[in-house]
């Protein structure tokens, strides 16, 4: 046997990893925003990365067209009319918590709705709804007119 065939099978590298004992639904929303913030902006640069190959600086500058709260907030109102009603709830929770103040470049509307998307982001991720997650972040690279039902 080689040393490859002797391996146990492969994890994901970002595996979901809850507190022992606590179902997804009683995480806080802004926990849950938290860790979507980071899975979504692995998502975003994963996609990008794959696309056209690019400088670390155009990398960024592309990154922030789909991670500022104002793109955020567009994207949840596309994801809206597509959500089952326990995401959408989800994402108003995440909306309206108490989640500390909005960047100075920040509209505070659009952060609230940005931490409603990166909140169901994050209970979506924690569920392992994998699927269902990477369709609706392929909305951010769509064409804004073209949605089909997911």
């Amino acid at each position: 046997m080689t040393g490859a065939e002797q391996r146990p099978p492969q994890l994901p590298v970002i595996a979901p990893e809850l507190p022992s004992g606590t179902p997804v639904h009683l995480l806080s929303p802004v926990v849950l925003a938290y860790v979507g913030d980071a899975v979504f902006e692995v998502y975003v640069r994963q996609r990008l990365v794959a696309g056209l190959t690019r400088k670390p600086h155009e990398l960024h500058r592309a990154a922030t067209r789909y991670v500022s709260a104002a793109a955020q907030a567009r994207l949840l109102a596309r994801w809206q009319p597509l959500l089952t009603e326990e995401e959408a709830d989800i994402a108003k929770r995440g909306r309206n918590a108490k989640s500390g103040q909005p960047p100075k470049n920040a509209d505070p509307g659009d952060y609230r709705h940005a931490t409603g998307l990166e909140c169901l982001v994050g209970y979506l991720y924690y569920r392992g709804e994998r699927e269902r997650l990477e369709r609706l972040i392929g909305l951010a690279f769509e064409d804004e007119t073209r949605q089909e039902p997911i």
